[in-house]
């Protein structure tokens, strides 16, 4: 006579599996949430990386106040990206007084069908602030998604 054998597993052990699958999912979660902000952020910062060069060329040609005008740009850069999957649009101003010296690129983040770290918030890059010809950024973002070269906030950028 053969001895038969029982196979399968306990209601412990099933358990047990559930719950440390519980466990992995409430800390894979929100990692993979703040992943996802982070490189739906980093899309703006590409964008405006690409305006920056064609702006101090033409910065220098025909002064700020003239510069900041997209449509003033040659092509490519009168037919510039200044919207994406993450990024609403991205807009430019001459602020200061006049004839000004600072030229304002600000970015909008789409409001819906992004992550909720990002949903609506601003990127705001300055241009030759105070005539240095240096560059400033801030923005609203939560540290936790922000690019470490963007660390300032909107109303005061470094």
């Amino acid at each position: 006579m053969r001895k038969q054998i029982q196979q399968g597993f306990t209601l412990i052990e099933l358990m047990i599996v559930v719950a440390i699958i519980g466990i992995l999912a409430a800390v894979a979660i929100p990692a993979y949430q703040d992943y996802t902000a982070k490189a739906q952020a980093s899309e703006m910062y590409t964008l405006m990386a690409g305006l920056k060069t064609p702006l101090v060329e033409a910065s220098s040609a025909t002064g700020v106040t003239l510069s900041c005008v997209l449509t003033n740009f040659q092509p490519p850069l009168g037919n510039a990206v200044t919207s994406g999957k993450s990024v609403d649009n991205i807009t430019m101003a001459a602020t200061g007084a006049a004839p000004s010296d600072v030229c304002t690129l600000t970015g909008t983040y789409r409001a819906a069908g992004v992550n909720s770290k990002i949903s609506g918030k601003k990127v705001v890059m300055e241009y030759n602030n105070g005539g240095t010809g240096g560059w400033r950024c801030g923005s609203d973002l939560e540290a936790s998604v922000q690019s470490k070269a963007c660390s300032g906030t909107l109303t005061a950028p470094t």
